[in-house]
């Protein structure tokens, strides 16, 4: 037995150290945070101290994108490594599919403790839904369905939501510290999702974040609208009180990454542990300045789909850096499967391994990005197509301020597609491959398609359609674009499930 004994503790011992060796990863996003609203991007009034140290001590990706420029999409592109469209999310409030493979799904095969917390907004959260966090993946949740404000209304695993008194960001960051405490008395590598509701409308901040931007009301005059957190409905504001509140949230969602980042050093785990920082789409409409990219949230161009982008992990970059290869949260999926030595899921993906950007290896990037927002008004007002998921299942429990249909709650829908026509291929798209960029409109009252092609490394702020100066790039663009798309809606007719 001695012999039998010897091995079977040198094999607990190589568990063991190989468990040491695996990097603690933590995932944020914001909701609703563009690329401009960082202190580090120099932006006039927000103040985020915290991101501005990451920035200036971990990986600055200057050029990070969105998946899509709505929610729901860029959080199916973040969990799958795949364009939302593959799995019918094609706007905020559609689900994804239950037979989608997560982030949560290769990490839990890796050894890891996965949990998720806050906005979901890809499917019910309660227990019975088989799209949530739990069905997904994760194995524990204190999570939303949609977003929230002050005093959150959340589910536990799945359980009737529950009030959790205070700051949002402050209450999301206190359940992740507690599930980070829990995986190391398991002995477990931890794996965390968290995504802020802020700073998504309506807006409301405390007292002290809310002081810091006292001088805003008097600066923007004009009228925007948003939600009003009196009523539920919408409302118009003057700009500068609305931005007053919104900077107040930025503030205290950088205020309690701060405080994610001090209990890491104060347990010993900062060193190796990979904390990632986005927004999921750009600044929304009510928020907007209007600089230094063209377009808002809900668009393809450059300001809908570029947001922040951070990574720190002392172990692998302990020398800041910065980069300006273009990365996007499809890209997540396979840097991880990388990083934790798991195979990529067996079917298309449209991000891939970016790992080199945290040593200074990959210098460029290899594969176009890709952007589409589907016309999903057209399968809502047909009616006759057969959903994905019962109904039931889709109906969430969490309330919010926002009020939809009059109703303090959201649901869910996505249904089957068995067949494919030109009208799927339309909607705003557009491809970035190297620095040039093609975007594609069509009218809403039908004709033919607006085209532009904008040089990104030198107008960055997409004022100069170059279409007729460069019109081989466009057809170029135009054909690798549409190529993509049919491969998309292949998957959306549930072809990569089929074994």
């Amino acid at each position: 037995m001695k012999p039998f004994l010897t091995l079977l503790l040198s094999l607990v011992g190589l568990c063991q150290a190989a468990m040491a060796a695996s990097p603690n990863i933590i995932l944020m996003m914001g909701d609703d945070h563009g690329w401009e609203e960082t202190g580090y991007n120099g932006h006039p009034h927000v103040k985020t101290p915290v991101l501005d140290e990451m920035a200036a001590t971990g990986l600055r990706m200057d050029r990070f994108y969105a998946a899509h420029p709505s929610c729901s999409p860029t959080r199916a592109s973040f969990l799958t490594g795949r364009h939302p469209n593959r799995m019918g999310t094609f706007a905020p409030g559609w689900s994804f599919r239950p037979e989608e493979i997560t982030l949560a799904h290769v990490m839990s095969q890796a050894g890891y403790h996965c949990g998720h917390f806050g906005k979901w907004h890809v499917g019910a959260v309660k227990a019975e839904s088989p799209t949530s966090p739990g069905a997904m993946g994760f194995h524990e949740w204190v999570s939303h369905d949609n977003f929230f404000e002050l005093n959150p209304s959340l589910s536990r695993n799945g359980a009737p939501p529950e009030v959790i008194q205070g700051e949002s960001s402050e209450v999301i960051i206190q359940e992740t510290l507690r599930f980070i405490d829990r995986a190391r008395e398991k002995e477990k590598p931890f794996f965390t999702v968290v995504w802020f509701g802020s700073p998504h409308e309506p807006y409301s901040g405390l007292p002290a974040d809310l002081a810091l931007y006292d001088d805003l009301p008097a600066k923007y005059q004009k009228k925007v609208k948003l939600t009003s957190n009196e009523t539920g409905g919408p409302v118009q504001r003057p700009q500068g009180e609305v931005l007053r509140e919104r900077y107040a949230e930025i503030t205290a969602m950088d205020r309690s990454i701060g405080m994610l980042r001090k209990h890491l050093a104060d347990k010993g785990l900062r060193e190796n542990t990979l904390v990632f920082y986005c927004g999921d789409n750009g600044t929304s409409a009510d928020g907007a300045l209007g600089l230094p990219h063209r377009g808002v949230k809900g668009q393809v161009y450059e300001g809908g789909v570029l947001v922040p982008g951070l990574i720190e992990w002392p172990a692998r970059i302990p020398q800041p850096r910065s980069t300006g290869v273009r990365a996007s949260t499809s890209d997540l999926l396979p840097t991880l499967c990388a990083l934790v030595g798991q195979p990529l899921p067996k079917r298309p993906l449209d991000g891939m391994d970016i790992s080199g950007l945290m040593d200074g290896q990959m210098s460029a990037r290899s594969n176009p990005l890709y952007f589409w927002e589907y016309n999903a008004g057209n399968l809502k007002k047909a009616g006759d197509l057969e959903p994905y998921i019962n109904p039931q299942l889709q109906e969430g429990t969490t309330p919010l301020v926002k009020k939809s249909g009059g109703k303090a709650t959201r649901d869910f829908t996505n249904f089957r597609h068995p067949e494919i026509t030109e009208e799927d291929y339309l909607g705003p798209r557009a491809i970035i491959d190297g620095n040039n960029k093609l975007v594609i409109h069509e009218p809403k009252k039908g004709g033919k398609a607006t085209l532009e092609l904008f040089d990104l490394q030198a107008d960055p702020a997409e004022k100069t359609n170059l279409l007729d100066q460069q019109p081989d790039i466009a057809k170029k663009l135009q054909t690798q674009l549409r190529q993509w798309q049919e491969g998309v809606l292949k998957s959306l007719t549930g072809a990569d499930y089929q074994k």
